[in-house]
């Protein structure tokens, strides 16, 4: 059975190094903007033909990623970054934000693979994926063995998952942690990591948002039993001797050789207290959590060192055969194979021999001589005609010389086409705003709501949806559950009712297939006009604009489909499958309703009600009374969570009059926006 792709990062030219000599089938890197590493060394626009050259020639595909959430003005800059893939001939482009989708599949014929920012869980949700050109779709880290199976059993794209490294506490591309908190945006490539910082859970350990890293290498042959086809490494911002490190103990694993040496020294050189499977066994709560110990930085300069020898030098990946032909009074000929590829290049003729002349052995052993570069000698045939003298700086000149043209070859890869498209589209014009009101539990409505749309979760059950006249929202997380929210979709469907709000392309697919009207909400990140359109390509009705989007920025949107934002409410900061209660206590126990407090006594609400848990902001984002500062958008969404009825009775209220806040409250990302 063929191997798996193995796929490494490349956060510098010296992890690129290290990952290509270790014999890594893929990199995955990133230009100066625009990637979910922004932090990394990255490499330049220029730079990216001869790095993909540099790849090529070791038998190594370049993906590029292009996987941040992009504004209106940005775009043009995207444009010359595709422009810049295309003519270096990268292999695919990584990507999450769908008007970059677009954009690329409209404009050049790159391969498009989907981050796992785009935050797809379903084989649904990789339907939508492959309808929209993807090629590719990297799933999400916390899948269980059963639910990658299921999967790949029902997927006819190409399969990426990460195999090691770090763990995010929160579903990828579901985070707005690092964004709320100071402006850097995980979305946008910049995340600060606050989840490493002490956060509390009740009977936790301190660190309760803190997942040790990630190890599947026990599984990877049971992986390639799977069918899964590229096993990824996570460490843009990791140092060269970890990459080399993953890189060997990934192939030794799937050769089935004992890897224990350089897991021990891969462990050396990073961890968080020891390595997790957790997800992918099913086994979640507290043996899934771990932070980074002081006994765990025992990279010595020894082991470092040990691992710096993995990437020293060249190592030979492709066989050459060799067929030399010298004749007395003619130019000497040199050609080299290897695989379908053929180059042969002339020399000086030869002298007549004075005293010694030069044999056939003599000749093989010098076009033996491949050290240093790609190739290692297969077969070497020699012609040679008795009498003649040949220098061994000719010989040498002419094996490097049919060396190189062999390199020119195999790295030699066809140019993608770009084609310069701008889309023609106006600027959206919108009336008074609806408000569209959006409550956890049916019991949080109250007797005199007024309101332009109501929305419940599915967990409210059909009827109450239906009698409410509600539209319905689908979890954000469906991990394992597509058939069972298929079947409660149906079920609202029957009972008349007409809507549902989606987070992922999971829930817009399995909307459209129960033959409701899909509205985009909350986790679907549409953060440009041309994502804008692309939903409404897709039917979708209206749209929630991202809450990391400015006021200014929402005002220059185009397209016609509806758009709102979030005007009132908790903002949900992260979305996990792990609960940071389960560090410390059982679902059972806080009723699935719980909280966090951070190192200074602030305290955010856990809400389980989904099926995952979504930690909330400690405040409400209010903008009740900036609803002037509000322009060209359709609806404004009341998002209520932990409010009684009283309290969002009373926010009904204050939409209406635009009165100031009273308590704790934050403006959120309304007019700051995100790096």
């Amino acid at each position: 059975m063929k191997n798996p792709e193995i796929l490494a990062p490349a956060g510098s030219a010296e992890s690129l190094t290290a990952a290509l000599r270790c014999g890594a089938d893929a990199v995955y890197l990133g230009t100066r903007r625009f990637n979910a590493r922004r932090g990394a060394s990255n490499f330049d626009d220029a730079s990216l033909a001869q790095t993909a050259f540099l790849c090529h020639s070791h038998g190594a595909k370049l993906y590029l990623t292009v996987n941040t959430l992009v504004s209106d003005t940005e775009t043009d800059d995207v444009r010359r970054t595709l422009r810049a893939a295309a003519e270096a001939g990268v292999d695919a482009l990584i990507v999450q934000d769908l008007g970059v989708a677009r954009l690329a599949r409209e404009s050049c014929d790159i391969p498009l693979h989907a981050s796992t920012q785009t935050s797809v869980q379903t084989a649904a949700g990789i339907s939508a994926l492959r309808d929209m050109g993807f090629t590719r779709a990297v799933v999400p880290r916390e899948l269980r063995r059963e639910e990658l199976s299921e999967i790949r059993k029902n997927t006819d794209i190409e399969i990426e998952m990460f195999v090691h490294g770090a763990l995010c506490m929160c579903v990828s591309g579901q985070c707005l942690l690092s964004a709320v908190f100071g402006g850097r945006s995980g979305n946008r490539g910049l995340c600060a990591q606050p989840c490493r910082l002490p956060f509390a859970a009740a009977g936790g350990t301190g660190h309760d948002l803190s997942l040790k890293d990630l190890s599947l290498l026990a599984h990877l042959r049971a992986l390639r039993e799977m069918g899964i086809d590229s096993f990824k490494i996570e460490g843009r911002m990791k140092r060269p001797e970890y990459v080399a490190a993953a890189v060997t103990a990934c192939k030794a694993a799937l050769d089935g050789a004992d890897e224990s040496g350089i897991f021990d020294a891969l462990r050396s050189v990073f961890s968080r207290s020891g390595f997790t499977d957790g997800y992918y066994m099913g086994s979640l709560g507290r043996s899934m959590f771990g932070t980074r110990q002081k006994e765990d930085v025992t990279a010595s300069q020894d082991v470092l060192k040990e691992l710096q020898k993995l990437y020293e030098k060249e190592n030979a990946r492709f066989p050459v055969r060799f067929s030399f032909l010298c004749r007395a009074d003619e130019e000497m000929t040199l050609t080299a194979e290897s695989g379908a590829h053929s180059v042969t290049v002339r020399g000086e003729k030869p002298q007549k021999a004075e005293s010694r002349a030069t044999d056939e052995q003599t000749v093989r052993e010098k076009l033996q001589k491949c050290g240093g570069t790609v190739f290692y000698p297969q077969t070497v045939s020699v012609e040679l005609d008795e009498g003649l003298f040949l220098s061994a700086a000719a010989l040498g000149a002419l094996r490097r010389d049919v060396l190189d043209g062999l390199l020119q070859k195999i790295a030699e890869t066809p140019k993608h086409t770009y084609t310069p498209r701008k889309e023609a589209h106006s600027l959206h014009r919108a009336g008074r705003p609806q408000i569209w009101a959006r409550f956890a539990e049916e019991s949080q409505i109250p007797q005199n709501f007024r309101a332009d749309k109501l929305i419940l979760p599915l967990s409210c059950g059909a009827q109450a949806v239906a009698s409410r006249g509600a539209a319905v929202e689908i979890p954000r997380g469906l991990f394992g559950r597509q058939d069972e929210i298929h079947e409660k979709l149906t079920r609202c469907r029957e009972a008349g009712v007409r809507e549902a709000v989606f987070a992922t392309l999971d829930g817009l697919t399995l909307a459209k297939t129960c033959g409701l009207v899909p509205i985009a909400g909350f986790g679907s990140n549409l953060f440009n006009t041309l994502s804008l359109l692309e939903m409404q390509e897709r039917g979708v009705r209206a749209a929630l604009l991202s809450p990391e989007l400015p006021l200014s920025a929402v005002r220059e949107l185009g397209a016609e489909i509806p758009r709102g934002v979030f005007l009132y409410g908790r903002l949900p900061l992260m979305l996990t499958r792990n609960c940071p209660q389960r560090n410390g206590r059982t679902c059972r126990e806080c009723g699935r309703r719980g909280e966090l407090t951070d190192r200074k006594g602030v305290t955010f609400p856990i809400d389980c009600r989904s099926g995952c848990a979504e930690i909330l902001n400690d405040r409400p984002v209010y903008l009740l009374d900036k609803q002037d500062d509000v322009r060209n958008t359709d609806f404004v969404l009341l998002y209520f969570t932990t409010e009684t009825a009283a309290e969002c009775e009373s926010i009904l209220r204050a939409c209406e009059t635009g009165a100031k806040p009273a308590g704790a409250f934050t403006r959120g990302l309304a007019f700051r926006g995100v790096e």
